[in-house]
């Protein structure tokens, strides 16, 4: 099953030292690194998110986001999504935190519905219902969260 984006820009919120513009080339084109790779690159503004990246208003009130990211309605939008750096591309957001009975995180369950764990019980539980019942969405997440809840977990 493939990632989708809920673009509700958790993941980045906290990355304004992680892409540092270092200057601005052109009225949407900004010369960028990432900082955790050292890679740099060129970020332009998707034609269609000019607009949004222009109002700083948001971006102002929030210093440790990612520059790129702006609010629309709803949802929070990478401004340069479609040349954004692979770091980015490859990211994926944790949908769930699994919580033992004593409060203990346990697991996660990141976007790609992967299951990430070193619990026995937890990996068991997974394992024997995988093949059945984790196959549409957006059923799929509540599927899940049922499932380890009916066994004493709880999802954050």
């Amino acid at each position: 099953m493939g990632f989708t984006c809920r673009q509700c820009g958790t993941c980045c919120m906290y990355l304004g030292d992680y892409i540092v513009i270092e200057r601005q080339s052109g009225p949407f084109e900004y010369h960028c690194s990432s900082v955790s790779t050292g890679t740099p690159f060129i970020a332009r503004i998707d034609e269609d998110k000019r607009t949004l990246f222009e109002d700083h208003t948001w971006i102002d009130r929030h210093p440790v986001a990612c520059s790129f990211l702006r609010p629309n309605g709803d949802l929070r939008l990478c401004t340069i999504h479609e040349m954004s750096p692979p770091q980015c591309k490859a990211y994926r957001c944790v949908v769930f935190r699994i919580l033992a009975p004593d409060g203990r995180q346990v697991g996660t369950i990141t976007g790609t519905l992967n299951l990430h764990t070193e619990d026995p019980n937890l990996q068991r539980i997974w394992e024997e219902h995988e093949g059945t019942i984790f196959h549409t969405e957006p059923e799929t997440e509540e599927q899940i969260a049922r499932l380890f809840e009916s066994r004493g977990y709880r999802m954050l």
